[in-house]
């Protein structure tokens, strides 16, 4: 029997919302590691930090000894979820679904590793009902009007919604079902909007295996940052977990950049730090609020578990020389990732006198006039060096393997230039 139960360590961390059968439940994980299971459609070929919330819930599950079975649902996934819409999905063809499957299981197997864990396709038992069998075997077991006074589809009822994504409660519904008798799934776990889902599945699985089956459902709250706006967008839109998409840079700055009043609900929420550490941290945000150590500790934190600890070193390394101006040791890998958001120029490979490159090569500065006034005040940094000599020659292949300047005028304006090949 285990000591400390996962109900506890979810509530203390503001993870919890709706649970069928909270005491159940308690007892069940009390009683013995269980497995428990997350479902995602392939919609897309990323997830985003807000698909985040409900594998952050199961990767604890996981490091408390239950047994965590992601569906990443081909088959769902060939119809859409209604939920959290207003209108209908597009269909996608089955080529991109799968495409996407790839994807999505890469970053489950980063996150979850391989070890007391399992990932499933729903499309490898969805796809083999027949027509008949459907309408049969389970469409006979959902009342239409239950179906109805679900919130994801009395929501819709307004607009319209396709007998297609009317049914999709159904289909969820019997995964469950297969997860209950074939992998000893008890829990399904879902963000606010899946709780008509998972209950329907519940439902489901009593009827067919009685009433006796010790299932289970939980949701996580919906995350709400305190400014009253959705938690997972930045500036630039959906901060994703694919690193081509938005890099680990990036994706640190994003935590980084959390407010003071939000970090220590996303220390609880995002990070696997103690009480303790957690505490620490918000003390040092209220005494030397200018520090943003707890900031700092939730982007090392969150982007180590997403991306790695190189990936930690590297937005670090980064976001030290953008700050001091000392860029000569960054890789070009960094520069790409760091630079991303400063205006970008093109140039040949041709070393150029510094005016001419920043007049007429690189249109950095407006005229010669202006050039040669930047230069000789000390406003113009190539590469990291301040260049003060009107006959400097710039030389795009003599840093980052030859395939970026950077430019920095003033203190702050820097210039990504990259170089031709």
């Amino acid at each position: 029997m285990m000591t400390e139960n996962i109900l506890d360590e979810l509530a203390w961390r503001g993870a919890l919302n709706q649970i069928t059968d909270e005491d159940g439940l308690r007892k069940l994980t009390t009683e013995k590691h269980v497995g428990i299971y997350v479902g995602t459609d392939p919609t897309g070929d990323s997830l985003h930090v807000g698909h985040l919330i409900p594998f952050m819930m199961l990767k604890r599950f996981q490091l408390m000894g239950h047994k965590p079975v992601i569906v990443i649902g081909g088959g769902t996934g060939s119809i859409g979820d209604p939920s959290g819409r207003n209108s209908e999905r597009v269909l996608q063809t089955m080529a991109t679904i799968d495409e996407n499957k790839k994807k999505l299981t890469a970053q489950m197997e980063r996150l979850f590793g391989t070890d007391n864990f399992r990932i499933v396709d729903n499309y490898s038992w969805l796809s083999k009902l027949s027509l008949l069998d459907f309408l049969r075997d389970y469409g006979k077991l959902f009342p239409v009007n239950q179906m109805l006074n679900k919130e994801v589809v009395a929501s819709r009822l307004e607009n319209g919604i396709s007998y297609t994504e009317f049914t999709y409660q159904i289909l969820q519904s019997i995964d469950f079902l297969k997860l209950y008798q074939t992998e000893d799934v008890q829990v399904q776990l879902g963000g606010a909007d899946q709780w008509g889902n998972i209950t329907a599945g519940i439902d489901l699985i009593h009827k067919v295996e009685g009433p006796d089956a010790k299932v289970y459902g939980l949701t996580n709250p919906l995350m709400l940052k305190a400014d009253g706006t959705k938690f997972g967008k930045s500036a630039g839109g959906a901060v994703w977990l694919d690193p081509e998409k938005t890099s680990p840079y990036e994706f640190y700055q994003f935590w980084f950049n959390q407010d003071d009043k939000d970090v220590e609900k996303f220390l609880k929420f995002f990070t696997f730090l103690s009480k303790d550490e957690i505490q620490q941290l918000v003390e040092a945000t209220q005494t030397h609020p200018e520090k943003r150590e707890a900031q700092r500790r939730l982007a090392q934190e969150v982007t180590k578990f997403v991306h790695g600890q190189k990936a930690v070193d590297q937005a670090e390394a980064i976001s030290a020389a953008l700050f001091s101006g000392d860029v000569q040791d960054l890789t070009a890998e960094e520069i790409e990732q760091g630079f991303k958001q400063f205006p970008s120029k093109t140039a040949p490979r041709t070393a150029e006198n510094i005016v001419t490159w920043l007049v007429d090569t690189t249109g950095i500065e407006s005229s010669r006039r202006q050039a040669r006034e930047d230069v000789q005040n000390g406003a113009i940094t190539i590469n990291g060096t301040k260049q003060r000599d009107l006959d400097f020659t710039v030389d795009p292949s003599a840093h980052f393997a030859g395939e970026f300047t950077i430019v920095r005028r003033g203190k702050k304006k820097y210039f990504l230039v990259r170089i031709q090949k």
